[in-house]
């Protein structure tokens, strides 16, 4: 109130305006008003300085609700410029001009302010002449038409006549928010009435119309008493339905809310379910990690085996290859043996020719290389005997090396065969195991599919979980046969490693049987490091086979931790589905409720219709009634203006017989006596 005060006095200073005292006591005494108070300028004359000062101050928000300005004795100027500041006034609703003797400007005012103020509700004009000016009256009422917050307008005593009700009547037609119309003590008449009644056929909204005082028949009055009838029933069956609907659409709001939490509860569920999904996949693909790792060992132990078989192949061979060196010797002792005969033999035959000449010499010599051919036959008989030992110690070494390379071929054979079966049994059980899957989740799919027909989009959401699933599944397979590939890859790595560790042990061992050639206690000694090797293969393929029963344990074991877990994961799809037939049964517990909320709705509805059209079945019983009355007015003023003529008549006939009686009464004639 204070700002208010402030304000006025400064827009007076910079006006150059005296401020009125009655005004200035007026606002000292609402000082400390609170927000939507009332200023009270009722019986204080406003100059037209203080209405434009006052129209400076209401241009902005202030603290007051109500403006009460009734007999202020303003003028058209002061009242203009006092309006054009409340036009862009949003605090007050309530503004008072009662006894203010406005006109033309007045009404161009009013009709300015109606167009521009938003917040305006109640406007009192009582006791003005806003009616004697037709076309400012127009512009007041065009005002009023395009109005959308005005709800009370008081229009008494105004000198409205009938062409000012017409405009009027014509701004309601257009108008949708006024509800009560005060036009008492007007001019209106007949012709009035009769457009108010044409507006009133239009506008649904006016539910209280005075117009006592305005020469309207009562008949019309009646009617026009009717119609606001109508609308005020109108208005109550419109507020019962919309008060009917928001109740209604509490309800659904509050179904909505219930259904958006069952389906978060729903969705945290299936989120447990794919977290404990996402757990058993995670422990099966560690179980598959270790079942490989298993297998990568099993495969490094025979890739060891076939590494030994290997080693002792080569082995055979330098055996071989000593023994083809041994054979080779052997031959070229024979090629020598055969040189010395030939050359004994030619030498014989040299002394036999000149056995003539040197007999005494040549027996001698004969005696001598008798002698020294014993002792060679000797040699070679020790030579021959050695040879054939060395040789049956050959074929004994090459007869052990067969046998042991046939029983390590078997044994291979059968780690081999083994390895096969684990495999086929590791295969078969991985396929058990997806086919065991893929049949749990075609029973999830068909639960799934017969629960779509009533949640698609749900539905239609697991779907594209279960898809992601299944493609983290293809990756995670793809994933391990690409680690496969890696592995395998390696395996070739360490194999062409093992391979050209091979050939430096053969070339080393060809170096080792160059020496061996040089001396066979070596080649023997080798024979013997060679037996004392294959024991020791032995006994390793012995602790081999026992590493491969203990595998076996193992892989046993592991098959029956992945049945147990097999089993666990049949129990919990089996109360997956005993959760989700149970979420099926709540979800049509809902579907139920939601019927029966579907049927009261429909009721509701059918309860709606029929008020409609008993409502309208009353309208047209009042619209023929005023149809009636219509057709009785019509009558009426047929009479009326039958008798308007028989009075006619009656006066002409009277004034005839006046005439005539005039004319002949002696005193017409007395001029001509």
């Amino acid at each position: 109130m204070e700002d208010f005060r402030r304000t006025y006095l400064r827009l007076c200073k910079e006006g150059g305006v005296e401020p009125q005292e009655s005004v200035l006591a007026q606002l000292q005494e609402t000082r400390g008003a609170a927000a939507g108070s009332r200023l009270d300028l009722r019986g204080h004359s406003l100059s037209v300085d203080t209405c434009a000062v006052l129209g400076r101050v209401l241009h902005k928000d202030t603290l007051f609700t109500e403006l009460a300005l009734s007999d202020c004795m303003l003028t058209e100027e002061g009242a203009k410029l006092l309006l054009n500041g409340l036009c862009a006034n949003t605090t007050v609703k309530v503004l008072d001009l009662k006894g203010n003797n406005l006109r033309s400007t007045g009404a161009e005012a009013l009709g300015k302010l109606l167009v521009r103020n938003k917040t305006l509700c109640r406007l009192v004009l009582e006791w003005n002449a806003l009616g004697m000016w037709e076309e400012a009256f127009s512009v007041f009422c065009e005002g009023l038409a395009t109005n959308a917050c005005l709800t009370q307008l008081d229009l008494r005593n105004n000198q409205i006549n009938h062409q000012g009700a017409s405009e009027l009547c014509l701004a309601l037609k257009r108008n949708s928010t006024l509800q009560e119309l005060d036009v008492r003590w007007n001019n209106i008449g007949l012709l009035g009435g009769r457009s108010f009644l044409e507006a009133l056929q239009q506008n649904r909204t006016l539910t209280h119309l005075e117009m006592a005082g305005n020469n309207i028949p009562s008949d019309t009055l009646k009617a026009l008493e009717q119609a606001m009838d109508h609308n005020s029933d109108r208005q109550s069956t419109v507020r019962e339905s919309r008060s009917r609907t928001q109740v209604l659409s509490k309800e659904i709001q509050i179904l909505k809310e219930e259904k958006g939490r069952q389906f978060l509860s729903l969705m945290e569920t299936i989120d447990k379910q794919r977290d404990e999904m996402g757990r058993s996949t995670r422990t099966t693909s560690i179980h598959v990690g270790q079942l490989q790792e298993a297998l990568n060992e099993r495969k490094s132990v025979v890739n060891s085996l076939t590494a030994k078989f290997q080693m002792t192949e080569a082995a055979l061979a330098m055996s071989e290859q000593k023994n083809h060196n041994l054979g080779e010797l052997l031959t070229r002792v024979k090629t020598e043996k055969e040189e010395q005969r030939e050359r004994q033999s030619r030498e014989r035959k040299k002394e036999q020719e000149d056995s003539a000449l040197r007999e005494g010499k040549l027996l001698r010599e004969m005696n001598s290389m008798s002698e020294t051919n014993v002792q060679l036959k000797n040699k070679l008989e020790k030579m021959e005997s050695r040879c054939k030992s060395q040789q049956d110690q050959i074929f004994e070494l090459k007869q052990e090396l067969t046998n042991s390379t046939a029983e390590l071929k078997l044994r291979l054979a059968q780690a081999e065969e083994r390895l096969e079966m684990e495999k086929k049994r590791s295969k078969q059980s991985l396929e058990d195991m997806n086919n065991l899957r893929q049949k749990e989740v075609d029973h999830v799919n068909r639960h799934l599919e017969e629960s779509e027909r009533a949640l698609q989009d749900r539905i239609l959401k697991l779907e594209g979980q279960r898809i992601q699933l299944e493609e983290e599944l293809s990756r995670a397979k793809a994933a391990c046969v690409t680690e496969r590939a890696q592995a395998e890859e390696e395996l070739g790595k360490v194999r062409l490693q093992v391979r050209l560790e091979e050939q430096q042990r053969v070339s080393g061992l060809e170096e080792k049987l160059r020496g061996l050639r040089q001396s066979r206690d070596e080649s023997q000694s080798h024979c013997s490091q060679q037996k004392q090797t294959i024991a020791e293969l032995q006994a390793r393929s012995g602790q081999q086979s026992i590493e491969t029963d203990g595998l076996r344990r193992r892989i046993e074991e592991l098959q029956q931790e992945l049945s147990g877990k097999d089993q666990e994961k049949v129990a919990e799809v089996s109360r997956v589905r005993v959760e989700l037939q149970e979420q099926m049964g709540h979800l049509q517990a809902e579907r139920t409720a939601q019927g029966g909320l579907k049927e009261k709705i429909a009721a509701l509805e059918r309860e709606m219709k029929v008020l409609a059209s008993n409502h309208r079945e009353a309208i047209l019983d009042k619209e023929s009634e005023i149809s009636s009355l219509f057709e009785k007015l019509r009558l009426r003023e047929a009479e009326i203006q039958r008798m308007r003529e028989d009075e006619a008549q009656r006066a002409s006939f009277l004034q005839n017989a006046i005439l005539t009686y005039v004319q002949g009464s002696p005193l017409h004639y007395s001029p001509k006596k």
